[in-house]
C-alpha cells in the first residue's frame, strides 16, 4: 500500500474520533435532560444519515452488492451501529466523562485481540508495546487531570456496563468486518448500514418520538442534535470505512485515545481546566504509541 493510501488512513481516523471526542461533550448534555429518548435519537441519526448516504449514492457509480453480503451487511449493522450507538446513548448521562474516556481507551485492546482471532492480524512484540505505551499514557492524562467543579462526581455500575459495551462491540465491528468494508465503497457500505439500522430501530423508537414535546427542547439541544447526526455519524461513518481500507484495524482503534485529548482540550478553552506539563507528557505517550504501532511489521 501507498504512503498516500497509508496517510489517507491516518487522517481520516484522526478527524473520525476527534469528532467522537466533542461528542461525548455534546451527547453528554443533549441525553442529560432525558428530553428525547436514546431509541428516538438513534432511529434519528439512522433516517437522516442514510438518506445522505443514499443521496451521495446517487452522484457516485452504481455498485452491486453480492447477495450473500446483505446478511453479512446487516450483521455489521447491529452490532457496528446499533449496537454500539444505542449503548453510549443510553450510557452517556450515568457516568463521568472522565470514567467514559477511561473505557473507551481500552478499544484498541480489545481490537488487537478480535484482529488476532478473526483475520489471523499478528500481535508482535512491537504492536503490543505501542498499544501499552499508548494506554498508559491515557490513563496517566485521565488520573492526573483535576475534576472541574459541577461536574457529575460518580458513575454507576449501569453506566459503566453500557460504556464497555460500546467500547467491544465497535471493537469487534473494527476486527470482524474489516474484510467485507474493504470490498465495497464507504458510501455503498454505510448506506445500506443505515438502511438497515433504520428499518430495526424506527417501529420500535415510533411511540416515544411522537410523545416528544418538540417545542419545550432549547435550541442548544437542536444545534447538540445536528452535530450528532451530521458530524458524529454521516461524516464518522464515511471516514472510518477510508481509514479502515488503509491501516490495520489495532491502528484504526487506537486513534479513540484522540477523544479524551479533545475533551481536555474543549475543556481548557472554555476555562474549565489548564495545560499542565503531565498532560503534554501523557500526549506524547499517545501519540508515541501510535507511531511504534503504525511502523511495527507483521509477518
Amino acid at each position: 500500500m501507498s504512503s498516500k493510501d497509508s496517510l489517507t488512513g491516518h487522517f481520516s481516523a484522526f478527524v473520525a474520533y476527534a469528532i467522537f471526542g466533542f461528542n461525548i461533550i455534546v451527547c453528554k448534555d443533549l441525553t442529560s435532560g432525558h428530553l428525547i429518548p436514546p431509541l428516538g435519537i438513534f432511529t434519528l441519526r439512522s433516517l437522516i444519515a442514510g438518506a445522505l448516504f443514499w443521496a451521495v449514492s446517487l452522484f457516485m457509480p452504481a455498485e452491486r452488492i453480492e447477495k450473500k453480503d446483505y446478511i453479512r451487511i446487516f450483521a455489521a449493522s447491529m452490532l457496528g451501529f446499533l449496537t454500539c450507538q444505542l449503548t453510549f446513548l443510553v450510557g452517556i448521562p450515568y457516568i463521568t466523562p472522565m470514567d467514559c474516556s477511561i473505557l473507551t481507551a481500552m478499544s484498541p485492546i480489545y481490537t488487537m485481540i478480535v484482529a488476532a482471532i478473526v483475520i489471523k492480524e499478528p500481535i508482535t512484540f512491537q504492536k503490543a508495546g505501542g498499544v501499552v505505551i499508548s494506554f498508559v499514557g491515557i490513563i496517566y492524562l485521565i488520573v492526573s487531570r483535576v475534576t472541574a467543579p459541577g461536574g457529575v462526581t460518580e458513575s454507576t455500575p449501569f453506566g459503566i456496563f453500557m460504556i464497555v459495551l460500546n467500547s467491544l462491540s465497535f471493537s469487534m465491528y473494527l476486527g470482524i468486518f474489516k474484510p467485507l468494508i474493504a470490498k465495497y465503497s464507504a458510501v455503498t457500505f454505510m448506506k445500506w448500514i443505515f438502511l438497515f439500522s433504520a428499518c430495526v430501530s424506527a417501529p420500535l423508537s415510533f411511540k416515544g418520538l411522537m410523545s416528544v414535546e418538540w417545542g419545550a427542547i432549547p435550541s442548544l439541544q437542536y444545534a447538540e442534535l445536528a452535530y450528532l447526526i451530521i458530524c458524529a455519524t454521516f461524516v464518522t461513518y464515511f471516514l472510518i470505512p477510508v481509514a479502515q481500507k488503509r491501516i490495520r484495524p489495532t491502528l484504526v482503534s487506537m486513534y479513540s485515545y484522540v477523544q479524551p485529548i479533545i475533551a481536555i482540550a474543549v475543556s481548557i478553552i472554555i476555562g474549565m481546566d489548564a495545560l499542565t506539563w503531565q498532560k503534554v507528557l501523557a500526549a506524547c505517550m499517545v501519540f508515541g504509541g501510535v507511531v511504534i504501532v503504525s511502523y511495527s511489521k507483521s509477518k
